[in-house]
Formats: structure tokens, sequence, C-alpha cells
């Protein structure tokens, strides 16, 4: 296995790590914290929006099994990356769109993406993800974690998390772990 990790920012960790727990060479999807300047933070405080947090999911995964700019695809596909610190009615800068590197290579990889996913026009609205050296990652409180799978009833899940996974499930039907179909 050729083990990697990368952190997006790309709105409400529920919906994303959803989206990422679905994917073929996802090993794990850790919700939490990143960005800011707080130490150990809470949802409490990151929800203010004076933290300078971002809601993020840390993930690792098998190089071998899904490329990193597969993963970007996945991320720009599955949320709005040309809203300034918002994702739908989550407002704030702790929904901003971001990308937290750890290797140059993920650096060069995610400006290169949006390189070309601006040239070819693929968004009506210019591109405003960050792209920032990872920090320190704060795991988010334990009720956060794995949640669309521990609270499929919940309304959230069903009227949020449900379609979003389904509009996926259609696109990258080729990249859903197979116990998932």
């Amino acid at each position: 296995m050729n083990i990697q990790k990368i952190t997006f920012g790309n709105g409400c960790f529920w919906c994303t790590e959803a989206v990422f727990q679905s994917l073929k060479g996802v090993t794990s999807v850790t919700s939490g914290y990143m960005g800011g300047k707080v130490l150990n933070p809470t949802y409490e405080q990151v929800c203010t929006g004076a933290t300078g947090h971002a809601e993020v999911i840390h993930l690792e995964y098998d190089a071998d099994v899904i490329s990193f700019d597969e993963l970007l695809l996945v991320f720009f596909k599955t949320h709005n990356p040309t809203t300034l610190n918002r994702q739908g009615n989550d407002v704030g800068t702790q929904y901003r769109s971001a990308i937290f590197y750890y290797t140059d290579e993920q650096k060069q990889a995610s400006e290169a993406m949006i390189k070309t996913l601006t040239d070819e026009q693929v968004f009506d609205d210019p591109i405003v993800t960050e792209i920032t050296l990872a920090s320190t990652f704060y795991s988010a409180e334990d009720y956060h974690q794995n949640y669309f799978n521990d609270n499929p009833n919940k309304s959230y899940c069903a009227f949020v998390i449900q379609p979003k996974l389904n509009k996926f499930a259609k696109e990258f039907k080729d990249k859903i772990k197979p116990e998932l179909l």
C-alpha cells in the first residue's frame, strides 16, 4: 500500500465525509478543523467563524488505488469552489473551499487542476479555493465522526446528504467501493 494524506475544506464535513468514505482507495476519513489560530478548537468555537479554522476532512488513501488527481476531481465536483466562505446555506470562513497540502507535488497538482478547470470553463465563476500548506489538524468531536452512517434517518442526512450521495454515485460509480453499490 502507498498511503498518502490530504486535508480538504469543502463545506460541512458531514456531507463531504460521506462522499469520500465511499471511494475505493480511501482508507480513512476524519472530520475536523484546520487553518486557524485557536488551539484545540471546539465545534461551537469554529461555528462562530472567529477561530480562523475551516471544517475539513482529513483523508488517508492508497495512491496505488486512487490518484491524487482523482481525489481532486471528486473534491471539485462535490462542492461549489466558486463561492467565497459559503457552501449552500452554510456561510462563514469555516465553510471555505480549501486544499491543505502536505507535499509540493500536491500543491502543484492542485494548482494545475484549478488552471485546467478554469481554462475549460467548467464553472461559470472563478474558483476561489485556497491552496495552503497543512497545519495542525484537530479532530472534531466524536459525534461528528461517521455522521451520515451513524444517523441516516436524521432529517439533515435524508434531505441534504443522501441526495448529494445519489448525485455523486451517478457520476463516479466506477470509483465507489463495490460493497456500497
